[in-house]
């Protein structure tokens, strides 16, 4: 598909005029106000329905997290999406264009803990009458059922989703806020779960219990999307294992809590050192467990000992040494991140069951010390610790490392584990336009390296809950093989709510009985979903097929393996097909050092605080400098450029509107050489901002308007102001070369208002407003100018004209007087084309330039460019 429109006829017959009313002085406060609010009320970014899909320009718009807060490069890449939106809406087409709010997830539960001072326990009824405390206490929270703790979660997102559209609205964002959802809301926990159990029936889902990434802080399992490997401090330390003739095989480990889940001794198959001991055993220190001593290639030779001790599971080596060597499980760190507080059975030795002793219910950290104590008493620490910094796995929102443990856990199969469906995921991936291309890379790498399939489950409460019971025996013990599932037509469903279709209520939790699934699905599970939830999939067929696939989506390079790729996966698994056709990825905004804006490193720009110092527009025209995919470091200053273009169109607009009267849009009074000059090189510049646009690159469609219209101000207003005002004749007779400048003046700033309005919504209304009737918003795109006389004529004639205006003003500038000082001669000297284009424009230079005496153009065949030499005329005393 192609969003290419017909080209449309030119423009010779204008919009319907209103009387001009030009504001005896302009200004850019109150306008934000005033303009939100009557789009607000007129609806003016309505989506069309009834157009059919040729005629839609669908956006999938990242839903932000409410529970957070927004900073400015949030700002910037929601900007360039409205920039997008507000072409096409120009162009024609009707623009599906809505807003979510991603509102579960674990800094919701955090933050709705942190404000209300709560706790969530499942095992307490619900409380129909709870009330938070007046005064809560973080460090003390009160424990509440999990419907009352929901009820919390849904009353804090909708006050912060509230502050959020207030911010959206305040810049600008051209929205279809009837169009907007949330993650969590009945119509997305209907397409989640309806999504899902597609997924199960297909068998592109599964339950597996298996090793986790787990983090004991947010008590939850963690996808591979959402590691992020960190330094962190650490120790080697150089253990003794014991071989069966008493001689000691040294490893050195920064894990020596692990010793007690010891399941192997691991070295490289051609390591020297130690192929003599594959196939033997040695016991462990402390406890004196036997374990193996095995080859694998992913043991490295050159690293410490060149031989490492497997735990299950210590990191994800560990896990890819037990599923490849067959090894036994031994987890010792349960979902609380402490050690069991159980004796484990390959420990009940006596000596080995004593030395766990001191091990049982402690931290990871408090093990360590524990243990390197143990290690030290029994003469099997050789030497001290060496302290290191070591890599460790984080969730991505976590601050203590990862472990891994064995826990039953829902996932969906996106390539990790089936080579043919990577390569159609990575081939879904050549069917997309990336802007820029690079960015297709990054998703390629992150492709091509997965290692396990999509784990969606999350050990959570405020999210969408999983469509699935399970049968309990006589004993009470859940028959996970075969789970109980609802019909698509009873979603959405709560299996801690409702019971399942033959068992009621009572029967929840009792033999012979039924569980429901605890879990969450992950916040990814949900809002890979997007396009289907805004596109009214499944409950809003004609919707759908209106909008999807869609034609953008836009979000920054940082998420590209999370929530870009994972759409593609749920559209290729749903709907053989991609979400959308192109991809527009947005950089980074640094700080001054070109360091990453967070909060924790405390360099980030609240957005209301630029936008109160220099308006919604000024800030829009920064957002709009940052080009796709490329990080830009900000600067407050640079706001001032985007506000003075602000101040400038409104100055401009009154001076052609108001002081000039120069309303109508008549091209065939267009016949002066200048005149015909500028619009030919309007037309140009429509021509290069359309191509631009076209191929997402705003950047360039504004820098070539803005130079334009800056060219327009500095040198043709001043150029044809006298021209301009000339007064009828006393018959009433308009001058023709008046006539012309006023047309063209009109004509210019009519289609320049418009190459602008996707970048300075405002004050291109407030102008529109002046003397127009109807939205500029939805003016038709300056695709086409009908030139009439014009149409011959050579659009660099422009530049001998500004070359020689300089001239001239740098003479009188050189002399140190003012600009309207009289000169009593000029002589423009150049090449020959350089000066008869400037000498098409001799009167107004003239005029312009106060010349009572000789103009003189001189052609210099050894010239390159265009100098002007003056004389200023005598000033009667």
């Amino acid at each position: 598909m192609t969003e290419t429109q017909p080209t449309p006829a030119p423009e010779t017959t204008p919009a319907p005029q209103r009387s001009v009313v030009v504001p005896e002085k302009p200004a850019l406060e109150g306008l934000e106000s005033t303009w939100a609010e009557r789009w607000k009320a007129d609806d003016t970014y309505a989506f069309d329905r009834t157009q059919p899909r040729e005629n839609v320009y669908a956006i999938d718009t990242p839903p932000p997290t409410v529970s957070g807060s927004l900073h400015v490069g949030h700002v910037f890449s929601y900007t360039h999406t409205d920039l997008i939106a507000r072409f096409w809406r120009m162009r024609g087409k009707s623009v599906f264009y809505p807003m979510g709010w991603d509102d579960n997830g674990l800094p919701t539960e955090r933050r709705v803990q942190n404000y209300f001072g709560v706790r969530c326990d499942p095992s307490l009824p619900y409380d129909p009458d709870f009330t938070p405390p007046a005064k809560p206490d973080p460090k003390k929270q009160i424990p509440i059922s999990r419907p009352n703790f929901v009820a919390l979660c849904e009353q804090l997102v909708e006050q912060d989703e509230q502050v959020f559209e207030q911010l959206w609205r305040r810049l600008g964002l051209s929205v279809d806020w009837k169009q907007h959802y949330t993650t969590i809301g009945p119509k997305a926990q209907a397409v989640g779960q309806r999504a899902f159990l597609r997924n199960l029936a297909r068998g592109e889902a599964y339950l597996q219990e298996a090793p986790t990434l787990w983090d004991v802080t947010f008590q939850t399992a963690v996808a591979q999307a959402e590691l992020e490997a960190r330094e962190y401090p650490g120790a080697y330390h150089r253990v003794a294992y014991h071989r069966p003739d008493g001689q000691k095989v040294y490893v050195e480990t920064t894990r020596p809590e692990l010793i007690a889940s010891a399941v192997a001794l691991i070295a490289h198959p051609d390591d020297e050192r130690y192929q003599p001991l594959f196939g033997t055993t040695v016991t462990s220190p402390v406890f004196g467990v036997e374990i193996p001593v095995l080859a694998h290639p992913a043991a490295e030779m050159d690293k410490g000992a060149g031989i490492a001790m497997c735990c299950t599971f210590g990191d994800l080596t560990d896990v890819t040494w037990w599923r490849e060597l067959q090894l036994p499980v031994r987890t010792l760190i349960g979902r609380d991140g402490r050690f069991s507080r159980e004796t484990p059975e390959w420990l009940s030795g006596e000596a080995a069951a004593a030395a766990y002793e001191d091990l049982k219910g402690k931290t990871a950290h408090s093990a360590r010390e524990a243990m390197v104590a143990m290690l030290r008493s029994h003469g099997d620490l050789d030497g001290e610790p060496k302290p290191t910094q070591r890599m460790a796995n984080f969730y991505e929102k976590g601050d203590k490392p990862l472990e891994i443990v064995a826990t039953r856990q829902w996932y969906v199969t996106n390539g990790g584990r089936d080579a043919g469906l990577r390569d159609e995921l990575i081939a879904a991936g050549d069917s997309i336009t990336w802007v820029p291309g690079h960015m297709k890379h990054r998703y390629d790498n992150w492709v091509g390296g997965l290692n396990g399939d999509w784990l969606i489950s999350r050990q959570r409460f405020f999210g969408i809950p999983f469509p699935v019971w399970y049968r309990l025996d006589a004993q009470g013990e859940p028959d996970y093989a075969e789970p109980l599932l609802p019909t698509e037509a009873q979603l959405p469903i709560d299996p801690s709510t409702d019971a399942p279709e033959g068992f009621t209520e009572d029967q929840r939790g009792k033999p012979g009985g039924f569980i429901g699934d605890p879990d969450v699905m992950d916040t990814w599970a949900t809002s890979s979903l997007t396009p289907h939830i805004a596109g009214g999939w499944s409950t809003d067929d004609d919707l759908f097929a209106r909008v999807f696939p869609m034609d953008l989506c836009t979000n920054a390079h940082d998420i590209i393996r999370t929530w870009l790729f994972s759409r593609v996966v749920r559209a290729k698994l749903e709907n053989g097909t991609v979400p959308w056709h192109h991809a527009m990825i947005s950089g980074f905004i640094l700080d001054p050092d070109r360091k990453k804006m967070s909060k924790s490193k405390g360099n980030v720009v609240v957005p209301t605080e630029i936008l109160d110092k220099f308006g919604a527009d000024a800030v829009r025209w920064r957002a709009a400098m940052a080009r796709p995919g490329l990080d830009s470091p900000f600067d407050e200053t640079q706001m001032k450029v985007g506000r003075r273009l602000a101040m400038k169109v409104l100055n401009a607009s009154k001076f052609v509107l108001g002081n000039v009267g120069a309303t109508q849009l008549n091209a065939f009074e267009v016949a002066q050489p200048v005149d015909c000059a500028l619009l030919a090189r309007l037309k140009d510049v429509i021509t290069k901002a359309t191509e631009a646009f076209e191929a997402y690159d705003y950047t360039t469609a504004l820098e070539t308007t803005e130079k334009f219209f800056w060219e327009f101000c500095d040198d043709y207003l001043e150029l044809v102001k006298e021209r301009a005002y000339m007064p009828p004749a006393e018959d009433g007779t308009v001058d023709s070369s008046s006539a012309s400048a006023k047309a063209t003046l009109a004509i210019a700033l009519h289609t320049q208002l418009r190459l602008l309005a996707p970048f300075l919504p405002y004050v291109t209304e407030e102008v529109w407003s002046w003397w127009q009737e109807g939205s500029i918003h939805h003016a038709a795109w300056p695709c086409e100018l009908d030139l009439g006389s014009a149409a011959a004529a050579d659009p660099t004639a422009l530049d001998a004209v500004a070359a020689a205006l300089s001239g001239i003003r740098g003479a009188k500038s050189n002399a140190k007087v003012k600009m309207r000082a009289p000169l009593a001669r000029a002589e423009l000297i150049g090449p020959e084309k350089l000066v008869r284009d400037a000498e098409s424009a001799a009167e107004d230079l003239r005029r312009t330039g106060n010349i009572v005496g000789d103009l003189v153009f001189t052609v210099d065949a050894d010239a390159t460019e265009l100098r002007v030499d003056a004389e200023l005329a005598a000033v009667e005393e």
